[in-house]
């Protein structure tokens, strides 16, 4: 059953309103017909199964049948902070980070990333992550649609990274050494409702004057494992350790 994430605005207890982006895939896309059922997500993460009683030039009408009790999110809150990367990278990171369970997404300006984004493209950059992400999340049956964040610096990310339970920085400096127990260590701890933030560079990775920096703000430096990983890969290592730490041992 497709699932769709709305505004408060456009669902109540008992009727749904569909327009935009939304309208068109269900009627173009999905060719749906007055009677077909949908499930919808509002923007406090609660869900309902709702049918379609009427389809307009501009909207969509239904009506709420059944409201749901599910359990689709994280017990640990992830959030995911990359150094620019190159191509589409970050848009793959998106997209499987959501599946993977990731609440938010952070692009930053590190000092080895070779993409730069000025105000005009950073603007539409992020649009269309958060796209990605909402339609990853309407795949994977997410009852929380994932937030890009504007682009920041290494300054900014350390300010807005206060409010965090745990801090991390993935540094394959740290993997050549064999570290494998700073990860654990966290994952073992952290209770529910917890956050992380995971801070992955771009390619070529970090620089020491970063990593320090952030150890100066109370991140942690830790190994992924034994192998070096990829700028697009390391992030989904971190968020399947965590779903494996917090979901199935639990």
């Amino acid at each position: 059953m497709q699932r769709y994430f709305l505004e408060n605005k456009q669902v109540n207890e008992q009727n749904i309103i569909i327009t935009g982006d939304d309208y068109h895939h269900i009627t173009r896309v999905m060719r749906m017909e007055p009677g077909a059922e949908i499930i919808v997500v509002n923007n406090d993460g609660q869900t309902a199964i709702a049918k379609i009683s009427e389809i307009t030039n501009d909207a969509v009408v239904g009506a709420v049948i059944e409201w749901k009790d599910e359990e689709k999110e994280l017990p640990i809150h992830v959030t995911i902070a990359s150094g620019l990367p190159k191509g589409d990278k970050l848009d793959y990171i998106v997209q499987k980070g959501t599946e993977l369970g990731a609440l938010e997404f952070i692009p930053f300006i590190a000092a080895r990333s070779v993409v730069k984004w000025d105000s005009k493209k950073a603007s539409k950059k992020i649009e269309r992550l958060q796209k990605i992400a909402k339609e990853a999340a309407e795949q994977s049956h997410r009852s929380v649609l994932p937030a890009v964040k504007e682009q920041m610096t290494v300054s900014q990310l350390i300010q807005y990274a206060t409010s965090f339970d745990y801090k991390l920085i993935a540094f394959e400096e740290e993997a050549k050494r064999g570290e494998t127990a700073r990860l654990a260590k966290v994952l073992t701890e952290a209770k529910p409702g917890q956050s992380i933030l995971f801070v992955f560079g771009p390619e070529g990775g970090l620089t020491t004057e970063e990593v320090d920096k952030l150890s100066a703000a109370g991140f942690t430096a830790c190994g992924l494992g034994p192998r070096i990983l990829r700028t697009e890969t390391a992030p989904l290592y971190a968020l399947a350790a965590v779903s494996y730490h917090v979901e199935l041992l639990r």
